[in-house]
């Protein structure tokens, strides 16, 4: 098909969508494989991006010994960790904030593999935007709890994707050059009310 030069994984499932253990398989493993596998293939001067979430940093950070095994444990080994234990995480919506601090976390190690072929990749972590996977999450049993992420939020309302797809652009593109491992936060800022004590978790 072609040189790969630019790549999106946007791929997930949310808490109301999922179990926890599907949500770990699709959030997590199935982000980790897809930066291992374009890590080998990307161009240089290629570029990727991940989307993972605000909930990346709504419960983080975790202990340093669970962040750096979320960084680098062989991805075929990801699942295996103690932790990742859908018993010891319990419900969904901690899987879904562990995946996505996950996602960001791999996509920093990543960098430093991605970087020897020229390529770059970074993450961006949205807020609510408004797309059939919000919905979902909006009609769900935390419905109140978005109500009040809306309410208590600088920006006052959720994304859209064309936003997101800005975003996206950007750390695609040339003007983006001296940036990889990053993960950029646009919630509207959600995790400062979060900080601010005015939001608690759900």
């Amino acid at each position: 098909m072609g040189a790969v030069t630019q790549v999106i994984q946007a791929a997930g499932v949310s808490p109301t969508q999922a179990t926890t253990e599907r949500v770990l398989h699709v959030d997590l493993l199935g982000t980790a494989y897809v930066l291992d596998a374009f890590a080998r293939v990307i161009e240089p001067g290629g570029a990727a991006i991940v989307v993972a979430s605000m909930a990346g940093h709504r419960e983080s950070p975790y202990a340093h010994e669970i962040e750096h095994a979320l960084a680098t444990t062989a991805t075929s080994e990801l699942l295996a960790l103690p932790f990742l234990q859908p018993d010891r995480i319990g419900s969904s919506v901690h899987a879904y904030a562990l995946s996505k601090r996950a996602n960001s976390l791999r996509v920093q190690t990543a960098a430093a593999a991605w970087g020897k072929r020229g390529a770059r990749v970074n993450a961006i972590s949205p807020g609510v935007v408004i797309t059939p996977l919000a919905l979902d999450e909006l009609s769900g049993p935390r419905r109140e709890w978005f109500e009040k992420v809306r309410e208590v939020s600088a920006a006052k309302r959720f994304a859209t994707s064309e936003e997101v797809a800005t975003a996206a652009a950007f750390l695609l593109g040339r003007e983006a050059g001296f940036i990889t491992g990053a993960d950029l936060l646009m919630d509207g800022g959600v995790t400062a009310a979060l900080r601010a004590g005015e939001l608690t978790t759900p």
